[in-house]
C-alpha cells in the first residue's frame, strides 16, 4: 500500500478521541516485522512498534509519533467524514490534516525503509488521546518506556505544521499554557450606599491594564511574549442597584521558557498585594524549545531544502502538541506535517501531493540519518 491507500484507510477508522476502533491493528498488519508494545490506560490506547537493526554502527532511536484519535466531526459535511472522498487534487475526512495524513506518510516510509547503519532501532509510537486530556497517552507511553530503558533519542512528531506550502515550517519548540482564575473580593451592597459598599470593580479598574494583554517577558528565541490573555469576566446578578460581592476574571498565558507558573504567581501578588483576591492557576502544557543545531533539526531541515528547493522557517508558534512531552522526558524532538488549513474543520481535506512529499522526505530523512 502506499501512502494515500494507507490513509484512506485509517480515516475509515471513526476513532473519535479516545476511541481506537480497531485501527492498530491495521497498523500492525502493515508493519509485520515490528516489535509490539501495547500500554492502555483509563480507555486510551497506545501502541509503541519498534525494530533494531543488527548491522547500525550506532546506538540512535530514531521515532516517529502522533496521534490516531480525531475531533468530532460535527454537522454540514459535502460527504460522509469517515469515507474518505477524493476530489480533483485532494483528499476529504476527518483527520486528513489533523493528523492521519502525517501518520499515513510516516508509516509508508518505514514500510518502504530498509537500513541505516546510523540508526539502531526505528520506532512508531500512536496514541488515541491527544485531542483530549492528552494524559493517558504519549506522556504515560514515555514513562513506561524510561523504564524499560527504551526511550527515543530523537522524535518526528507528524502533526501539521507548514504555514502555506509544504515543508516551508517546521517547529523545533512550542509554547507553553497556563490557566488562570482570579478573584477580586468586596463585599455586596446597595448602590444608593456606596460607602456601606466594597466594590470589586473599583479595584479591577485600577489594575486592568497591567493583566489585560500585559506581557510578562520581552519573548526570545523566536518565542513571543508571554502575554496574559483575558476570556472572561464576570460579577454581580445583573440587576443594576446591587454591587457584585467578587469579580472573577479568567485568562490564559501561552508562556515561553522566559516566564515559568512561579513567575506568574509572583507577578499577580506583587501586583494585588493591597487588593483582597484569590487566584488559582494551573499549568497545562510547559514549553519546550529543541536545540536548532540538534541532529534532527539539522537533517529534516536538510532534506526539506533538497525535496522543496528551499529551507523552512524554525518556529515555535501555534498550540501545544505531544511534542512536549518527548522534551520532558529530554528526547530530541521536532515536527513536521502538511500544511494546517483546514484542521477541526467541515470538510477537512489535504493535498494529496503533500503526503506523497511528507512520504518522500521522511523517507530521505530515514536514508540520510
Amino acid at each position: 500500500m502506499n501512502e494515500i491507500q494507507i490513509l484512506e484507510k485509517l480515516v475509515s477508522y471513526p476513532t473519535i478521541t479516545p476511541q481506537e476502533c480497531g485501527i492498530y491493528e491495521f497498523i500492525k498488519e502493515i508493519l509485520p516485522d515490528f516489535k509490539i508494545k501495547e500500554f492502555h490506560k483509563n480507555g486510551v490506547k497506545n501502541l509503541f512498534l519498534y525494530k533494531e537493526f543488527e548491522n547500525s554502527q550506532s546506538n540512535h532511536h530514531l521515532c516517529f509519533a502522533g496521534h490516531i484519535d480525531v475531533v468530532p466531526a460535527g454537522e454540514g459535511w459535502e460527504s460522509d467524514p469517515f469515507i474518505p472522498q477524493i476530489k480533483g487534487e485532494y483528499l476529504y475526512g476527518r483527520g486528513t490534516q489533523d493528523m492521519k495524513g502525517g501518520v499515513a506518510a510516516f508509516l509508508s516510509a518505514v514500510c518502504e525503509f530498509k537500513e541505516n547503519k546510523n540508526v539502531k532501532i526505528l520506532s512508531i509510537l500512536l496514541t488515541s488521546d491527544e485531542e483530549g486530556e492528552a494524559i493517558y497517552g504519549t506522556k504515560y507511553v514515555l514513562e513506561e518506556l524510561q523504564k524499560e530503558k527504551l526511550l527515543p533519542h530523537f522524535a518526528v512528531v507528524a502533526e501539521p505544521t507548514s504555514l502555506k506550502e509544504f515543508g516551508d515550517m517546521i517547529k523545533i519548540g512550542r509554547r507553553g499554557s497556563i490557566n488562570g482564575v482570579l478573584r477580586i473580593l468586596g463585599k455586596q451592597g446597595h448602590v444608593a450606599y456606596p460607602s456601606k459598599c466594597i466594590n470589586p470593580l473599583d479595584f479591577l479598574a485600577k489594575v486592568l491594564h497591567k493583566i489585560s494583554g500585559f506581557n510578562l517577558d520581552e519573548g526570545k528565541d523566536g518565542f513571543e511574549p508571554s502575554k496574559i490573555v483575558i476570556t472572561d469576566i464576570r460579577g454581580g446578578m445583573e440587576v443594576v442597584n446591587v454591587t457584585p460581592s467578587e469579580v472573577k476574571i479568567m485568562f490564559n498565558i501561552r508562556n515561553s521558557p522566559s516566564t515559568t507558573l512561579e513567575d506568574v504567581k509572583t507577578y499577580f501578588d506583587t501586583l494585588l498585594k493591597d487588593i483582597p483576591h484569590k487566584l488559582e492557576l494551573k499549568q497545562s502544557s510547559k514549553p519546550f524549545l529543541t536545540n536548532k543545531e540538534s541532529k534532527i533539526a539539522l537533517k529534516l531541515q536538510e532534506v526539506l531544502k533538497q525535496v522543496n528547493g528551499f529551507t523552512p522557517i524554525l518556529s515555535t508558534s501555534g498550540g501545544t502538541s505531544d511534542a512536549r512531552y518527548f522534551a520532558e522526558f529530554g528526547v530530541e524532538v521536532v515536527e513536521c506535517g502538511v500544511v494546517n488549513d483546514k484542521i477541526h474543520s467541515v470538510n477537512e481535506c489535504v493535498k494529496i501531493s503533500e503526503v506523497n512529499a511528507l512520504k518522500d522526505c521522511f523517507k530521505t530523512l530515514l536514508e540520510k540519518f
